[in-house]
């Protein structure tokens, strides 16, 4: 079941204009690579949790609110690990959220789960809440990859979470996976490639390992393992030919790369996380997270990301904000840019251009040398990049910034 989105004019991409982002900060244990806000607990506090995040809902719409009325297309709760959360509790919190706001029928609703968490019972609670796109982070079905990312779950584990995911009527099942982990080698990823389409999945996420600290939000036990000198990655030159043979076995299975690290089906690409790509907006609540909203003046928040600090300010009735910044023409600029840059149907780059006051003239020349090095193609208006330009997206971003 495609989700229904409307489509960026500068992208081509269907993706949601308005979404909503959720943040489940709890894991069992915190992996060696994880930079994100999560809090290693034993007892949840998933009641106390759940009328936090609504409490932060109902201060922000105080703040706003006209975003009681803007159309919500995309929920995603992203993790930590959500499916520690009894679907119980996802489900008061995602009926609060439709009461409170506008939440369009063909909505595109996300949860993240660890395939060692899957249970026919907790699965069919999660469908039952709403839930209708499943992302399982499996990052490798390979015994030694796994050990080396700290995952607990094995492969066996993961065919069955698709299995339950499956029985419980989930439309839509994504998995994420990693390359270029200490100790992989190139066929062991093709492997994982191979045993991931043999699963059927409507989309595949697959990243590059990154564990150089100034690129973390951060430290994490293998950033710190790389400064000391501990931690032998593979060559770059492999990593290279890791991406290559991701794509061109999921390419083989028919899901078509639409975005650097991510492949779909035809009409299953994540229209939640398009919205990031083309400039949307996007409310977030719980811990640790990060949103951005263009009304009444554009700005980024982000979130504490202690729970407990989190909790306090929540229940004081204060917004349980880390810092905000204003967001001006340059900065939204650069934004749309570099993330339509990330697309494999690439931007407008004129109308971005124009659309944020920025000189296209000024920029003509390097347009025409990016397309004349093999680095990016020009259709219709639309600059995209090729696979060597995808390769050096973040210098080919700079040039043109």
């Amino acid at each position: 079941m495609p989700f229904d989105a409307p489509v960026d004019p500068l992208t081509g991409m269907a993706a949601a204009r308005f979404g909503l982002y959720l943040h489940f900060p709890y894991c069992l244990a915190k992996c060696p690579y994880c930079d994100f806000a999560v809090a290693v607990a034993k007892q949840v506090p998933e009641e106390r949790y759940a009328s936090a995040v609504l409490s932060e809902l109902d201060a922000r719409l105080a703040v706003s609110p006209a975003l009681r009325s803007k159309p919500l297309e995309s929920i995603f709760l992203g993790g930590g690990t959500p499916s520690l959360w009894h679907p119980r509790y996802v489900a008061r919190v995602l009926e609060g959220i439709a009461a409170r706001m506008t939440v369009s029928s063909g909505v595109e609703l996300s949860l993240e789960g660890n395939p060692e968490r899957a249970d026919a019972e907790r699965f069919a609670g999660y469908r039952a809440a709403g839930v209708n796109r499943l992302s399982l982070g499996v990052q490798s079905f390979q015994p030694e990859t796994l050990k080396a990312l700290g995952r607990a779950h094995d492969a066996a584990q993961v065919e069955l979470a698709v299995e339950l995911a499956r029985r419980a009527g989930f439309p839509v099942v994504s998995m994420d996976f990693i390359y270029g982990v200490h100790g992989q080698s190139v066929a062991q990823v093709e492997e994982d490639a191979r045993r991931a389409v043999a699963l059927a999945p409507e989309h595949l996420s697959t990243y590059a390992l990154t564990v150089e600290r100034e690129v973390l939000a951060e430290d994490t036990p293998l950033s710190k393992r790389l400064k000391r000198g501990e931690l032998e990655l593979p060559s770059d030159d492999d990593v290279v030919e890791m991406a290559r043979v991701v794509r061109e076995v999921y390419g083989a299975a028919g899901l078509r790369r639409y975005e650097v690290s991510n492949h779909a089906r035809e009409g299953f690409s994540s229209r939640h996380n398009a919205l990031y790509w083309t400039g949307g907006e996007y409310l977030a609540l719980g811990v640790g997270a990060t949103g951005m909203l263009l009304t009444p003046e554009p700005s980024r928040y982000v979130n504490l990301r202690s729970p407990e600090k989190y909790l306090g300010e929540v229940e004081a009735g204060r917004l349980p904000e880390e810092g905000r910044e204003a967001l001006g023409t340059q900065e939204l600029f650069a934004e749309r840019l570099a993330m339509g840059l990330r697309l494999v149907s690439g931007v407008d780059w004129e109308a971005v251009c124009e659309r944020y006051g920025q000189s296209v003239e000024a920029r003509r020349a390097e347009v025409a040398r990016l397309v004349e090095h093999g680095f990016a193609t020009l259709t219709g208006g639309r600059l995209a990049l090729t696979e060597k330009g995808a390769d050096v997206h973040s210098a080919v971003c700079a040039r043109l910034l």
